[in-house]
């Protein structure tokens, strides 16, 4: 994929030869380097000094521009995204960090002191996969909350967005308040989310107009448990999962919504889930399939954090980190894409990412020593060997 960041980093005007040469460098090391992501551990598989990476960690890059290129360099361009965020806490030691706060940890179900990165990502229905576009770090401010920092972030990204031809975002519970459905629906975005289960809901009046007075909008507060025979029944999802669909008013965002709700029984026991969407047209399976793919968001995560050093940028100033964050997402989104142009295929498939850092190590390694020893790749034995020993160690070889 060398080749491949190159040319994408050849069509970005904002970065000078310099830059580049170090992109090109910082991303290759990323998707092979062992044990902690630090400027020291990286410079011993890389060609610059720790120096350097402390130095131009702290220049400006444009990940989304970079992203946005490299997608449409090695994806068809009929791919059709929906785009999803979430936040996730990193742990981070010290007391000089920009940034240092309490974030909620979901580990351990509670406030914890570090750091907190927002992400927006594209995901690809059809492959069933996500791919990073924007990292930022949440930063506290005196005059705006976090939710505005949420809400900020979507509103600066919209018209890269609506470029790529996304309409409609994913994001959990959390998210399902005024300040952020506002934003999402002013940049011309549509939210598909989850309504807390004791959510205050109203149904639309579908009377006839009596001729005296304002017309009547409304007709009483929505029960889900004693009402069911008003909402529209689309059958069922697997395992017995009902479906049925309302346009209803919410009282929370002042608009309406397209709610779904799925109602399961277990054990004697009714439980029930509610999905919404800003769109009043989107089909309730549709929404149901949307939700779903918002969970691609934290494989992104758990694999930065595992396998290309997410958590252990030791940087301390706020453009350093900005600058660790992206890169550690943007090599993992190199060996999915490689993976993907591996397989040729755009359907759901299984991807070791451990496997593809073990190829990656292997390839480097003999790299070098081939170089050393004066063996050229070309001659039949040495190219045999050469396929044989990059999967050496690979979990799926």
């Amino acid at each position: 994929m060398e080749a491949v960041v190159k040319k994408v980093l050849h069509g970005m005007s904002s970065v000078k030869r310099p830059q580049m040469k170090f992109m090109v460098s910082l991303l290759a090391v990323l998707v092979l380097f062992q044990g902690k992501a630090t400027f020291r551990n990286l410079s011993r598989y890389g060609a610059m000094h720790e120096k350097s990476f402390s130095r131009w960690y702290r220049r400006s890059f444009d990940f989304v521009e970079f992203n946005r290129d490299l997608l449409g360099h090695e994806l068809a361009a009929e791919t059709r995204y929906i785009a999803a965020i979430d936040a996730s806490f990193m742990r981070k030691s010290g007391k000089k960090t920009q940034g240092l706060g309490w974030f909620y940890h979901s580990q351990s179900d509670r406030a914890q002191k570090g750091l907190e990165m927002s992400l927006v990502c594209l995901i690809d229905p059809k492959a069933n996969t996500a791919y990073s576009l924007d990292a930022r770090q949440t930063l506290d401010s005196e005059d705006a909350t976090r939710v505005d920092s949420y809400a900020a972030q979507v509103s600066e990204l919209a018209p890269t967005l609506k470029g790529l031809g996304v309409r409609y975002l994913a994001a959990d519970a959390y998210y399902s308040k005024l300040k952020f459905v506002d934003a999402v629906c002013g940049a011309s975005l549509e939210l598909v989310g989850k309504l807390r289960c004791d959510a205050d809901m109203q149904w639309l009046y579908e009377g006839e107009y009596s001729g005296l007075g304002r017309p009547r909008e409304y007709d009483g507060k929505v029960n889900i448990h004693n009402q069911l025979d008003r909402f529209d029944h689309h059958g069922e999802l697997d395992e017995g999962v009902g479906l049925y669909s309302k346009v209803v008013r919410i009282k929370a965002f002042k608009r309406k919504v397209k709610l779904v709700l799925l109602r399961w029984e277990r054990s004697g026991k009714i439980g029930h889930a509610l999905l919404f969407s800003t769109d009043l047209e989107l089909d309730a399976r549709q929404i149901v399939a949307y939700y779903k793919a918002r969970f691609q968001i934290e494989f992104l995560f758990r694999d930065g954090k595992q396998y290309t050093g997410l958590m252990d940028g030791q940087a301390r100033c706020k453009e350093a980190i900005h600058t660790h964050l992206n890169a550690s997402l943007t090599a993992l989104n190199l060996l999915k894409l490689e993976d993907r142009r591996d397989k040729q295929t755009g359907e759901p498939t299984v991807i070791s990412i451990a496997s593809w850092r073990r190829r990656k190590f292997n390839e480097n390694l003999m790299d070098r020593l081939f170089d050393r020893l004066g063996l050229d790749r070309d001659c039949e034995k040495v190219a045999r060997v050469y396929d044989e020993f990059s999967n050496y160690g690979a979990i799926a070889a």
